[in-house]
């Protein structure tokens, strides 16, 4: 174990293969405001190579692009169903939030194109040099979803996820005077 300075506090450095991970219990007890930079990485087996990250974004198979292409849900449906974004699909009424198509009317989802990452909306389109007319590709994070298209695997998605939220704000996991005394 070594001592190092860290910006005018000292900090026990411990030595694992070539990364220094550093105490910064005494920062953090003191209320001294941290920086990305200063915490020590969690997990040694998840990279934070952006070169790897972007490998991993751009071949990821379909399972996995699903859930990237999630879309934030509006505020009413967030407060009824109490989830805050869904993998969106075909047949979702969504209304379009940044960039150039940014809009106040809501359009249907036409197609989910996963291997480009984009989705194309009913009445987002443009004309082609030779007059055809062709969807334009919207990222799903641009997006909120207005409308859900419902289903019964939907519905089970959405009620589970509003469970796990349900037992996150009782507290789940947290050791009550209850729970120690059922144990012993």
């Amino acid at each position: 174990v070594s001592t190092q300075r860290l910006r005018g506090v000292n900090c026990g450095a411990v030595v694992f293969g070539s990364r220094v991970r550093c105490c910064l219990s005494f920062r953090l007890s003191a209320g001294i405001g941290l920086k990305k930079a200063d915490m020590a990485k969690l997990n040694r087996f998840v990279s934070s190579s952006r070169r790897k990250n972007r490998k991993r974004h751009f071949n990821a198979p379909s399972h996995v692009r699903r859930k990237i292409m999630s879309s934030p849900l509006s505020k009413d449906l967030r407060q009824k169903y109490s989830v805050r974004s869904m993998p969106i699909r075909k047949d979702d009424e969504v209304q379009v939030v940044r960039g150039h198509h940014k809009s106040q009317q809501v359009g249907k989802v036409v197609q989910v194109y996963r291997k480009k990452y984009v989705v194309y909306i009913e009445r987002i389109q443009r004309e082609k040099a030779n007059g055809a007319s062709v969807y334009v590709g919207i990222h799903p994070s641009k997006v909120v979803i207005v409308k859900l298209k419902m289903d019964k695997d939907r519905k089970k998605i959405l009620e589970r996820r509003a469970r796990g939220r349900q037992l996150k704000d009782k507290g789940k996991g947290k050791h009550t005077e209850e729970s120690i005394a059922m144990e012993t």
